[in-house]
């Protein structure tokens, strides 16, 4: 029996070179799912030929990353890691920033999003998450979007480097979203792989990838950063084009087709789960 797995792209309207690879991917069937930076400059440009493609499409909250010379300038990861575990994030600004991203999202697709995470696993950090919660309450009801759950996949296989970063993503809130999200009635994905130094070229997110698929279970979540062209303005930028340009080839390479079949997955969107360990992921699958 195949392994029904999310694959979800990240950072959707940071920019055109991201926007096209995921277009370009979901049209292949290589994503499931895909998540938005509302406010991101190439969103609203890009999005309804998003909503053209057959996956789900999500809500990528953003409070650590500015985005665009005329943005409101946001701190650092690490600063809002420090305030949020020091209880000092504001909550007006909170809301505020949500509200925003969400009227955003709203404004391009006519609808709510079908899923939310966080840019930088954001959204599962005291302060935020409670808010996050309250807020798909308030504006959707019954009828509220999945959330992204971070608590690592197998890690089988995985080098040290990278399992340490997937165990320390995981510690900065996962289990409280997975019970937070639970009593909520909310639905998740299962476990959370695709987690790296976000280096090493295509050979190395190949190899990566291959893993990824060996230790994925029913309904866990792959996330990946693909991106066409790789043209940027200063060097730390173009590394990470080019590693974002790395994993649109490996992930649009015929040969995942053979990786799936060899490890028994199926790339598909999340149609029903419980959070957790709960029951097993029902999907709508996509052919490889």
């Amino acid at each position: 029996m195949s392994k029904r797995v999310v694959v979800c792209g990240d950072d959707f309207g940071m920019n055109a070179d991201v926007d096209e690879g995921m277009i370009a991917l979901a049209g292949m069937r290589r994503v499931s799912a895909v998540s938005c930076l509302s406010l991101g400059p190439t969103f609203a440009a890009n999005a309804p030929r998003l909503a053209a493609q057959d996956v789900d499409i999500g809500l990528h909250l953003n409070f650590s990353e500015t985005l665009g010379a005329d943005a409101e300038p946001l701190p650092s990861l690490g600063a809002l890691i420090l305030k949020a575990y020091a209880g000092r994030l504001d909550a007006a600004w909170i809301d505020a920033r949500l509200d925003e991203q969400f009227d955003a999202f709203e404004a391009a697709f006519g609808r709510a999003p079908d899923y939310v995470d966080g840019h930088q696993h954001v959204h599962q950090l005291p302060g935020i998450r409670k808010r996050v919660l309250a807020r798909l309450a308030q504006r959707y009801g019954t009828q509220r979007p999945w959330l992204r759950q971070t608590a690592p996949g197998m890690q089988c296989g995985i080098p040290l480097k990278e399992s340490f970063k997937a165990h320390v993503i995981g510690a900065l809130g996962a289990s409280a979203l997975a019970r937070e999200a639970r009593s909520s009635g909310l639905r998740t994905n299962r476990r959370l792989l695709g987690v790296y130094a976000f280096d090493g070229g295509h050979r190395r997110y190949a190899q990566l990838l291959q893993t990824w698929l060996f230790n994925a279970r029913e309904g866990d979540l792959v996330m990946c950063h693909p991106a066409l062209g790789f043209a940027r303005s200063n060097e730390q930028d173009s590394a990470m084009a080019r590693q974002r340009r790395a994993e649109f080839d490996v992930l649009a390479s015929p040969k995942l087709g053979d990786w799936l079949d060899a490890n028994g997955v199926r790339i598909t969107r999340l149609a029903l789960t419980r959070a957790d360990h709960e029951l097993p992921v029902v999907g709508r699958a996509i052919p490889a």
